[in-house]
């Protein structure tokens, strides 16, 4: 499937830090997954994520969780530079990892690391032409 037909029903998300979130994380993939569900049954098949530790990538979990069932899931990650989150502890870049080895597609959107790097990958995101990499 082309990345041109992925986008065409997506789901971006991007989100919280694991510090910054006011509930548990058990809680939090609940909600997630609760909303997950809502947008699939609205015809929501592709998730394109961001792949920060966090809302992020326990987003693409679900989806990948979800996806064993349901054969028109697709999964995006979107990663803002090379390299990004293999630096993290508490298992975060392990699950990152683990990821990206099952996503139907990976994209680096900045060619290094800026501050910009994040706000360029967004945008990619949810822009119907894409950034960079094409």
């Amino acid at each position: 499937m082309s990345e041109a037909e992925l986008r065409q029903h997506r789901c971006c998300v991007t989100g919280h830090r694991p510090e910054k979130l006011t509930i548990s994380e058990r809680r939090l993939t609940q909600l997630l997954e609760a909303e997950i569900r809502i947008a699939i049954d609205n015809g929501f098949t592709t998730y394109i994520t961001g792949m920060a530790k966090g809302v992020d990538l326990i987003a693409a979990e679900i989806v990948l969780r979800l996806r064993a069932r349901d054969a028109r899931l697709k999964l995006v990650c979107a990663l803002p530079y090379p390299g990004f989150g293999l630096h993290w502890g508490g298992g975060w870049t392990e699950r990152l990892q683990s990821v990206l080895a099952q996503a139907d597609l990976e994209r680096t959107i900045c060619p290094g690391f800026s501050y910009a790097a994040y706000q360029v990958r967004n945008e990619w995101m949810v822009l119907c032409k894409a950034l960079h990499n094409e």
